[in-house]
């Protein structure tokens, strides 16, 4: 982790509080980032804004992130990271009703869904910023989602076979595909009828 630079130095000194630990400033840094996303959209995260809200140095945002869509990326994921906590009560399906219905009011009823669209429409376009959202957010989000699943087929919710991949695509894909590619109108109600059809299927009880 790089120091602070001389100049954010000089001024947490002023504010009479001395130099502040890098891991301070990269969370106050990606605060302000993950504020000025959801309120703003993307093209508001400026290195040049990020660091006055952040009381920060621009100088450190160019020492830890090579563009400003990094920068959000990573915020997006600090800000959502809570919002999107896994739970693990020992009921798989109301489990990931819980956390699906939290990852839809995300989107729909905090705002996520227009930051979140172009993030991805903007790292069609440049590979810094579809590695760093990958990385960022992305596949961890997915292996919080494969690690519940995992838990449920050990204990004999799944069979043993099952496509825990398939799952995550049918159930956040499901969301991604209304919000990115149709972009229709959806909220929690999907929830309960994805969740069934992802665990059950679509078959008469009598073909399962």
């Amino acid at each position: 982790m790089n120091n602070v630079s001389t100049n954010e130095e000089a001024a947490s000194g002023r504010r009479g509080r001395g130099r502040r630990p890098a891991a301070e400033v990269r969370a106050a840094v990606l605060a302000a980032a993950g504020r000025i996303l959801l309120r703003d959209g993307m093209q508001a995260v400026t290195f040049d804004r990020v660091a006055m809200e952040a009381g920060s140095s621009k100088t450190t945002l160019y020492k830890w992130w090579p563009s400003p869509g990094v920068l959000a990326a990573e915020a997006y994921f600090a800000r959502s990271e809570r919002a999107l906590e896994f739970p693990d009560t020992g009921d798989l399906r109301a489990d990931l009703i819980s956390q699906l219905r939290a990852f839809v009011r995300w989107l729909k009823d905090d705002g996520a869904d227009k930051p979140m669209s172009e993030i991805v429409g903007a790292a069609q376009m440049d590979p810094v910023l579809a590695h760093a959202w990958s990385e960022s957010y992305a596949l961890p989000r997915r292996e919080l989602a494969r690690q519940r699943l995992r838990r449920a087929q050990e204990q004999g919710q799944l069979r043993a076979d099952a496509d825990l991949d398939i799952i995550v695509d049918q159930l956040w894909g499901a969301c991604y595909h209304r919000l990115l590619v149709l972009r229709v109108p959806f909220d929690d109600s999907i929830v309960e009828r994805l969740v069934d059809h992802a665990l059950h299927g679509s078959a008469p009880a009598a073909g399962r």
